[in-house]
């Protein structure tokens, strides 16, 4: 089974571009590198994964759909995601809105009608479990009592089948400050629930828009990189925020004889494939 983990899209209405509030790398860049059409860069990540040989079996988007959350926003993601090949599945970040979400992928038949957009898929060799840290108004993430609890009963339901857990906000401190003030709370209880269940193969986040990785609660979980603006590695306390157009990025996360290989890289354009020896003669 291949999984393809995109993230951070941050779409938005259409006829508008992304605007960050803050200036790409340094205080005196071109004003125009602070808007970007995100909505080509995720049609561009889109044919990329429909052009892979092997195609991937499912694409997972670890959240921050949308910049606003607005109706128009998903609307205009909804349109998008018809180009992709295989199924997607969403999950919320700290820039959705819960309702707005739901109602626009209703049709879709995965988001329970009511409460947290958390849900599980089955029909796979891997299972999805994936999980709603979205706390409205706000930046950061949450897992209350109610939602460790139903994921606590859901990977105790499939105690043998090998899992990816799936959620926006990572589980653990980056070194990049700024992010991991907006980041996970009660990390501890989280990584208790995780600790029980060894089927877990790998958590999948966003948030970050850099891919970073770390050994979590007996099971590995990283970010993968966004589908358009990076944020600036600077691990500096007190360091601000900034985004960067390093090449934007997804991972792979390949299935195989009972283990899970994740890969990443980049979408673009660039020369080769060249041989890497010469033919005889």
């Amino acid at each position: 089974m291949l999984v393809a983990q995109i993230t951070d899209p941050h779409i938005i209405a259409r006829g508008k571009l992304f605007h960050s509030p803050h200036r790409a790398i340094a205080p005196d860049a071109p004003p125009d590198y602070s808007r970007i059409d995100t909505g080509v860069f995720l049609r561009r990540a889109l044919a990329t994964l429909n052009g892979l040989n092997p195609r991937p079996d499912v694409i997972v988007l670890t959240g921050d759909l949308t910049d606003h959350g607005s109706a128009e926003e998903y609307d205009h993601l909804r349109e998008i995601l018809t180009t992709a090949d295989v199924p997607v599945y969403l999950i919320p970040g700290n820039h959705d809105n819960r309702e707005e979400l739901r109602a626009a992928f209703a049709d879709d038949g995965y988001f329970p009608k009511d409460g947290f957009l958390q849900y599980t898929v089955e029909h796979y060799p891997l299972r999805i479990v994936a999980l709603d840290t979205n706390v409205p108004g706000y930046h950061h993430g949450e897992l209350c009592a109610e939602r460790l609890a139903w994921l606590g009963a859901t990977l105790a339901a499939a105690p043998t089948r090998p899992t990816l857990v799936i959620m926006h906000h990572p589980p653990f401190a980056t070194g990049i400050q700024h992010m991991d003030e907006a980041g996970l709370r009660d990390i501890p209880s989280f990584a208790a629930v995780i600790a029980r269940h060894n089927q877990v193969e790998r958590v999948l986040c966003g948030h970050l828009h850099r891919t970073i990785d770390r050994r979590f609660a007996g099971t590995v979980a990283g970010t993968a990189p966004a589908t358009a603006h990076q944020l600036l590695l600077d691990l500096t306390p007190g360091s601000r925020p900034y985004f960067t157009f390093e090449p934007p990025g997804y991972q792979l996360h390949l299935w195989h004889d009972g283990a899970l290989v994740t890969h990443t890289t980049t979408f673009g354009d660039w020369p080769g494939p060249f041989p890497y020896h010469a033919p005889p003669g």
